[in-house]
Protein backbone atom coordinates (compact mmCIF):
# COMPACT_ATOMS: atom_id res chain seq x y z
CA UNK A 1 0.00 0.00 0.00
CA UNK A 2 1.85 3.53 -0.86
CA UNK A 3 1.90 6.23 0.73
CA UNK A 4 -0.59 8.20 -1.57
CA UNK A 5 -3.29 5.73 -1.36
CA UNK A 6 -3.11 5.90 2.32
CA UNK A 7 -3.24 9.29 3.02
CA UNK A 8 -5.83 10.16 0.32
CA UNK A 9 -7.87 7.41 2.60
CA UNK A 10 -7.39 9.50 5.70
CA UNK A 11 -8.56 12.36 4.43
CA UNK A 12 -11.43 10.60 2.91
CA UNK A 13 -11.97 9.23 6.42
CA UNK A 14 -11.73 12.28 8.02
CA UNK A 15 -14.16 14.01 5.70
CA UNK A 16 -16.41 11.06 6.95
CA UNK A 17 -16.17 12.10 10.51
CA UNK A 18 -16.54 15.49 10.02
CA UNK A 19 -19.82 15.17 7.60
CA UNK A 20 -21.16 12.87 11.12
CA UNK A 21 -20.45 15.98 13.36
CA UNK A 22 -21.97 18.05 10.81
CA UNK A 23 -24.67 15.74 11.14
CA UNK A 24 -25.08 15.59 14.56
CA UNK A 25 -25.19 19.74 14.93
CA UNK A 26 -27.85 20.01 12.23
CA UNK A 27 -30.17 17.31 13.81
CA UNK A 28 -29.79 19.18 17.46
CA UNK A 29 -30.77 22.49 15.75
CA UNK A 30 -34.43 20.62 13.83
CA UNK A 31 -32.75 20.66 10.69
CA UNK A 32 -33.78 17.05 10.27
CA UNK A 33 -33.53 16.43 5.99
CA UNK A 34 -29.94 18.16 6.28
CA UNK A 35 -29.22 15.93 9.13
CA UNK A 36 -30.02 13.09 6.84
CA UNK A 37 -28.03 14.18 3.93
CA UNK A 38 -25.35 14.81 5.85
CA UNK A 39 -25.55 11.40 7.91
CA UNK A 40 -25.11 9.68 4.36
CA UNK A 41 -22.20 11.35 3.00
CA UNK A 42 -20.56 10.39 6.44
CA UNK A 43 -21.31 6.64 5.48
CA UNK A 44 -20.20 7.76 1.67
CA UNK A 45 -16.57 9.45 2.29
CA UNK A 46 -16.17 6.39 4.20
CA UNK A 47 -16.44 3.87 1.35
CA UNK A 48 -14.66 6.20 -0.70
CA UNK A 49 -11.45 6.08 2.13
CA UNK A 50 -11.69 2.17 1.46
CA UNK A 51 -12.13 2.33 -2.45
CA UNK A 52 -8.43 5.00 -1.92
CA UNK A 53 -6.39 1.97 -0.82
CA UNK A 54 -8.49 -0.08 -3.87
CA UNK A 55 -6.86 3.26 -5.93
CA UNK A 56 -10.34 3.38 -7.24
CA UNK A 57 -12.89 5.92 -7.33
CA UNK A 58 -16.60 6.76 -9.66
CA UNK A 59 -18.02 10.13 -10.06
CA UNK A 60 -21.07 8.48 -9.32
CA UNK A 61 -22.55 7.58 -6.20
CA UNK A 62 -24.57 4.20 -7.84
CA UNK A 63 -20.45 3.46 -9.20
CA UNK A 64 -19.48 3.77 -5.36
CA UNK A 65 -22.00 1.87 -3.84
CA UNK A 66 -22.11 -0.80 -6.37
CA UNK A 67 -18.21 -1.75 -5.65
CA UNK A 68 -18.50 -1.25 -2.25
CA UNK A 69 -21.37 -4.08 -2.40
CA UNK A 70 -19.32 -6.03 -5.34
CA UNK A 71 -16.08 -6.30 -3.67
CA UNK A 72 -16.49 -5.54 0.50
CA UNK A 73 -20.24 -6.82 1.14
CA UNK A 74 -20.61 -10.19 -1.30
CA UNK A 75 -17.33 -11.24 -0.67
CA UNK A 76 -18.06 -10.91 3.04
CA UNK A 77 -15.38 -8.81 4.45
CA UNK A 78 -17.84 -6.56 5.41
CA UNK A 79 -21.53 -7.27 7.02
CA UNK A 80 -24.45 -7.30 4.17
CA UNK A 81 -26.24 -5.10 7.13
CA UNK A 82 -23.67 -2.04 6.74
CA UNK A 83 -24.69 -1.88 2.99
CA UNK A 84 -28.28 -1.77 4.14
CA UNK A 85 -27.42 1.44 6.08
CA UNK A 86 -25.91 3.07 3.07
CA UNK A 87 -28.47 1.71 0.68
CA UNK A 88 -31.54 3.10 2.71
CA UNK A 89 -29.57 6.35 3.50
CA UNK A 90 -28.96 7.14 0.14
CA UNK A 91 -32.56 6.78 -1.20
CA UNK A 92 -33.70 8.94 2.03
CA UNK A 93 -31.10 11.46 0.02
CA UNK A 94 -32.70 11.45 -2.80
CA UNK A 95 -35.86 11.83 -1.46
CA UNK A 96 -34.74 14.84 0.44
CA UNK A 97 -33.04 16.28 -2.42
CA UNK A 98 -35.26 16.00 -5.39
CA UNK A 99 -38.32 15.56 -3.62
CA UNK A 100 -40.05 19.34 -3.11
CA UNK A 101 -42.66 17.50 0.00
CA UNK A 102 -39.77 15.50 1.50
CA UNK A 103 -40.26 15.82 5.53
CA UNK A 104 -37.44 14.36 7.70
CA UNK A 105 -38.73 13.01 10.88
CA UNK A 106 -36.45 13.29 13.93
CA UNK A 107 -36.90 9.87 14.54
CA UNK A 108 -35.52 8.89 11.10
CA UNK A 109 -32.71 11.52 11.33
CA UNK A 110 -31.93 10.23 14.98
CA UNK A 111 -31.92 6.85 13.24
CA UNK A 112 -29.60 7.42 10.46
CA UNK A 113 -27.38 8.89 12.88
CA UNK A 114 -26.79 6.11 14.49
CA UNK A 115 -26.67 4.12 11.51
CA UNK A 116 -23.59 5.99 10.25
CA UNK A 117 -21.88 6.42 14.15
CA UNK A 118 -21.60 2.62 13.01
CA UNK A 119 -21.11 2.40 9.59
CA UNK A 120 -17.86 4.57 10.34
CA UNK A 121 -16.66 2.71 13.06
CA UNK A 122 -16.95 -0.67 10.86
CA UNK A 123 -15.03 0.62 8.17
CA UNK A 124 -12.37 2.05 10.42
CA UNK A 125 -11.76 -0.86 11.88
CA UNK A 126 -11.85 -2.66 8.51
CA UNK A 127 -8.79 -0.23 7.38
CA UNK A 128 -7.09 -0.48 10.49
CA UNK A 129 -6.58 -4.05 9.93
CA UNK A 130 -6.00 -3.64 6.13
CA UNK A 131 -3.20 -1.17 6.65
CA UNK A 132 -1.76 -3.29 10.27
CA UNK A 133 -1.35 -6.29 7.65
CA UNK A 134 0.77 -4.51 4.96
Amino acid sequence: MDDASLNLSKYRLEKAEVELSISKILFEKGFYAKSLNSSYYAMFHSVRALLALDKLDSKKHSGILNYFNNIYIRTNKISSEYFKFISSAFNIRLQSDYNDFFIASRKEAENQINNAEKFLEKIKEYLSKQTRNS
